[in-house]
């Protein structure tokens, strides 16, 4: 049965208001204009065109895989632990705007390397990121009086309501499911909004030390082609002492992990909900470690953004201000271990992301249950 946390049993309707990170927030306010965003994300970049060596990258955009031998387009910064981030497009898929920084050809890595077809392409897409750019100016002192006005509103608000202005998300028990839409979830798994959870693994404890870890690719090997609980392996032979370890240093263990096939495949849902929760649980009994567990199963395009999904902060302040016994998180010694760094083979760089957002130290898998000085 459902352990319903102390906190949400404060009023006589067992609601309490979770208070989400200003990333979030930034969903409802729409002067945060697509030039800003782009810009904060995007800043020092620089634009590379190559063909594809393999078909293992996939389109930013779009989300689709890229074909071996053809064009692709990259977008590369840096991280601020040093290595570059490339996020890779198909020419078709590639964000025509002003934080692009496109002045001419002379400025993508590669363009004399490609096939005058697909030079005369890039020309076209220079002449578009050119006409964006104008069309970002124009409408920035727009998006600019619209945000002093909404932010007047938002300043009246927060005195009103104590000093604090955060988008707020109630949960309520009536709200906490035993279904995720019409997939029934095995015993001690429930639903709420878009996210499936395990609350209260056997043995667990709450602890002010969290070690967080994304799930595929980081502590198991998992294929997009095979279903099922079976379909997976560890990662690492190291795995299972590293998080006994951790377990015995009196952390409190969490999976924070993303699985849109639970909402996509709406004709095979439940075979989707029990190969995720059935690779899990077979990997909770094989590390013999108790793990809190968070699957965002919402979708990675479509409008609002939905506030679960990494590299969105959503599942981590659920489980920080619901299920923690409300135990303040030692950031300092608090971390979180996943594979999408944004690293130039990497699927995506929502991990990272998410690391950065909440404000955790973050390690890469290889990095943390490989190098000796971890």
């Amino acid at each position: 049965m459902l352990s319903i946390p102390n906190s949400l049993k404060t009023s006589p309707k067992f609601q309490k208001p979770i208070t989400l990170s200003p990333i979030i927030r930034l969903i409802n306010f729409k002067f945060f204009s697509k030039k800003y965003l782009a810009t904060a994300a995007m800043s020092s970049s620089k634009m590379v065109a190559e063909y594809a060596k393999s078909s293992r990258s996939s389109c930013k955009k779009c989300s689709k895989s890229i074909a071996s031998n053809s064009l692709r387009l990259g977008l590369v910064s840096k991280d601020p632990r040093g290595f570059d981030m490339t996020k890779w497009h198909h020419l078709s898929c590639f964000p025509c705007t002003s934080s692009n920084s496109i002045s001419s050809t002379d400025a993508i890595t590669g363009f004399s390397s490609l096939k005058s077809t697909d030079q005369e392409s890039l020309k076209k897409l220079v002449s578009e990121v050119s006409q964006a750019s104008e069309k970002d100016n124009k409408d920035e002192q727009e998006d600019t009086d619209i945000g002093q006005a909404n932010l007047k509103k938002q300043k009246l608000s927060a005195s009103e309501e104590g000093g604090k202005l955060e988008l707020e998300i109630v949960i309520s028990a009536s709200d906490i499911k035993d279904n995720y839409k019409d997939a029934v979830l095995l015993p001690k798994w429930k639903a709420f909004q878009t996210i499936i959870f395990l609350e209260r693994d056997d043995g667990l404890q709450d602890s002010e030390k969290i070690a967080a870890f994304d799930f595929d690719g980081c502590l198991a090997k998992t294929s997009v082609r095979k279903v099922g609980a079976d379909a997976w392996s560890l990662m690492y032979p190291s795995i299972p002492e590293k998080l006994q370890s951790l377990y015995n240093d009196g952390y409190k263990l969490v999976i924070f992990t993303n699985e849109m096939n639970i909402e996509r495949w709406k004709n095979k849902r439940q075979a989707a909900v029990d190969s995720k929760i059935g690779r899990l649980e077979s990997f909770i009994k094989l590390v013999k470690v108790p793990i809190q567990v968070f699957i965002a199963c919402g979708l990675s395009s479509g409008e609002p953004e939905d506030p679960f999904r990494k590299p969105k902060p959503g599942m981590w302040r659920v489980m920080e201000k619901e299920f923690n016994s409300g135990l303040p998180i030692d950031m300092n010694q608090s971390f979180y271990v996943g594979d999408a760094a944004g690293r130039p083979d990497d699927h995506s760089d929502a991990d990272i992301k998410f690391a950065q957002t909440i404000g955790l130290k973050f390690y890469v898998p290889e990095e943390y249950f490989i190098s000796s000085d971890q």
